[in-house]
């Protein structure tokens, strides 16, 4: 064989036994350490999410400490905090607030709660948020998805108009589950659970869910009593049919088509216009203001306007007694927390991550989910529903010049101030201005232009999405989500499936191997075949497709061989540097492959396995079975030692 040309000198490999000479590199695959065990990183994880970055403490004292910085990331930049900066925030949050309070009453109205729960859900998490958080930017508050999602999952438990306080002590036990997951998730370093719903699934979701919102509106916008619980267009689109034939007041449809009409007016404006962005921000808040002392002063509730009514006034009351971790729902509660937890942390990552690129700062997933599960779990505790990042208050946030979190307190402590004092101003408030503003929010959710990119660039990425879209709109929520994610899977066990077995050649001049298929001027080897598996595992999956595909492609090899210039293929490198995983199904696909080879006359060398892979074939045996001289750093190496790199190849290739 070519391993045993050149000197004879020999050295150990990884069990001590004499090899002949080769490379030191390549000894070094044979004698990597054991990759830490699975449980070794999970206990590391906590550690990690807690400590401050950089800072490996001596003492307890000096632990602590660095547990509250990594905790409370306000306590390091607190300390360079100055006048300038806060009245840049003082102005954010003042506006924010302008934008948020009838934003958060008409969420909560979406949630199918009473406003002022809407209001709560903009004080506390807020607060929390701003202590732990690690973006500038974001600004926290109720959201038109997670009020959907809450109410529409929730309301198959218990009717929210029948046992309305029963469906309130569900709503808050969610957002418990909720912030105890998102905690946990990033405590444990779990954030690729957030990933399961791809971009792609979350730009359907959100369109779907967008003009699901949009038509329930109609409820408000129409002054329809009764009304459809269910979800999808179909339902909503006859329960409207079914309302405009009866007999209906059209001053709600009027009042809320106007203030719609002046609110994308002004918007527009301020989208032309950057410096009036302030004026699109409080056009929300003005319109409940114009419309409120339209109708107070026309009496217009006494010809059938609907309005607000009384709105509960004071501070958060405490909600502790109220969340249910027993009884016969507990189960769904979870499950219902667990997908609001997921929605709610990936619409913050892809707020947060957004404007953190473009304003050039780095953001934190693990401390970011670990604040936002304590703002849900303090939130839950003090009649909040399930709170996250929006997008349209965090653009006002960043257009208004936050400099920090603080922006996030001075809009909690402006929503305080209202409970406490504004909220008898609301008595007259018709309910087809909360519509009109909820629909305003809408069109920003509806990303066309994204969703034509996806179809250019992954077809199957565009049907996942396309999945959610049609899922929540013609389904559900659940049912959007279940279908994108199936797709999701499908897509990766298909790529699984679907793997490829190229053949490399070399670059001119060069010991560098690439696919002869993507670089036609690569050159094959005399006598040799390269191939590269192109997955990431070799498992139960596809470990017989493998290793069938590869011995079709050595026959083919060594016919095409023989034809061309009579000579047999003698030696196969197989090139497992894309291979990061390999299981107890593999490992007998490599033998096989090894054994059918050897009988034909075949030398089998594997080139740059992976940590994992490499130790799994050591404890396996399989490294005995091949010969530790047939394993391999590169694929040049495995080619040197195969003798392709003679004077023979050389003469060819320059010719």
């Amino acid at each position: 064989m070519g391993s045993s040309s050149g000197d004879s000198a020999s050295v150990p490999d990884y069990d001590g036994s004499k090899v002949s000479a080769r490379p030191e590199t390549s000894l070094l695959v044979l004698n990597a350490p054991e990759p830490p065990p699975p449980w070794q990183e999970l206990s590391g994880r906590v550690r990690r999410a807690v400590l401050a970055a950089g800072n490996r403490p001596s003492s307890s004292t000096k632990w602590f400490v660095s547990a509250l910085l990594g905790l409370f990331p306000i306590l390091r930049w607190g300390r360079h905090y100055d006048r300038k900066s806060f009245r840049r925030d003082l102005m954010a949050g003042l506006t924010l607030a302008s934008l948020g309070i009838p934003q958060s009453i008409g969420y909560a109205n979406l949630a199918k709660l009473d406003p002022q729960y809407g209001l709560y859900s903009s004080f506390v998490p807020p607060l929390i948020y701003a202590v732990m958080g690690t973006s500038r930017d974001i600004a926290i508050g109720p959201v038109a998805v997670v009020s959907l999602l809450l109410s529409s999952l929730t309301q198959k438990l218990v009717d929210p108009y029948t046992h309305p306080e029963a469906y309130r002590s569900l709503v808050l036990t969610a957002t418990f589950f909720a912030g105890i997951f998102q905690a946990s998730f990033g405590f444990f370093r779990l954030g690729f659970v957030v990933d399961f719903l791809s971009h792609a699934t979350i730009v359907g979701f959100t369109g779907g869910a967008a003009i699901v919102i949009g038509l329930q509106q109609l409820k408000g916008l129409l002054g329809i009593n009764h009304f459809t619980n269910n979800t999808d267009v179909v339902s909503v689109i006859k329960a409207v049919w079914f309302a405009v034939h009866q007999p209906w007041n059209p001053d709600n449809f009027l009042i809320g088509c106007s203030f719609l009409l002046l609110i994308l007016i002004v918007r527009s404006i301020g989208l032309r216009k950057r410096k009036l962005f302030w004026l699109a921000a409080i056009t929300p808040l003005l319109s409940v203001v114009l419309s409120t002392l339209l109708v107070y002063l026309t009496r217009a509730d006494k010809h059938g306007v609907k309005i607000i009514r009384q709105v509960k006034e004071g501070l958060n009351p405490s909600s502790v007694k109220q969340i249910q971790l027993t009884g016969p729902f507990i189960g769904e509660t979870a499950k219902i927390g667990l997908i609001c937890a997921i929605i709610a942390l990936t619409e913050a990552f892809a707020v947060g991550r957004s404007f953190a690129s473009v304003r050039g700062y780095q953001l934190d997933g693990n401390k970011e989910m670990v604040a936002m599960g304590f703002m849900n779990i303090a939130g839950s505790l003090s009649s909040c529903y399930v709170a996250t990042g929006s997008f349209s208050r965090t653009a006002v946030n960043v257009s208004a010049g936050c400099e920090t979190t603080v922006s996030n307190m001075v809009m909690a402590i402006t929503v305080f101030v209202s409970l406490l004092l504004l909220m008898k101003l609301l008595y007259y408030t018709p309910v087809a201005i909360l519509a009109s503003i909820i629909l305003s929010a809408l069109p920003g959710l509806i990303d066309i232009k994204e969703a034509c990119r996806i179809w250019r660039v992954d077809k199957m990425d565009f049907l996942a999405c396309l999945g959610a879209f049609l899922g929540v709109l013609f389904g559900s929520v659940e049912i959007g989500l279940l279908t994108a994610v199936i797709i999701s899977f499908a897509k990766i066990i298909i790529c699984a499936l679907g793997h490829k077995i190229e053949m490399l050649g070399r670059i001119q001049g060069t010991d560098i191997f690439y696919s002869m298929r993507q670089y036609p001027s690569a050159v094959e080897t005399p006598n040799l075949l390269i191939l590269r598996i192109d997955s990431p595992f070799l498992n139960f999956m596809n470990a017989n497709s493998v290793k069938e595909r590869v011995l079709a492609r050595i026959t083919g090899g060594c016919d095409a061989a023989k034809e061309r210039a009579g000579e047999m293929t003698r030696f196969v490198v197989l090139d497992m540097s894309n291979v990061s995983h390999i299981d107890t199904s593999g490992i007998p696909a490599v033998e096989e492959m090894h054994r059918k080879l050897t009988s034909d006359g075949v030398q089998l060398a594997i080139a740059n396995p992976g940590w994992q892979v490499i130790h799994k074939m050591k404890l396996a045996g399989l490294v005995d079975v091949i010969g530790a001289e047939w394993i391999f750093l590169t694929v040049s190496e495995a080619v040197e030692a195969a003798g392709g790199c003679g004077n023979e190849e050389d003469s060819s290739l320059s010719g």
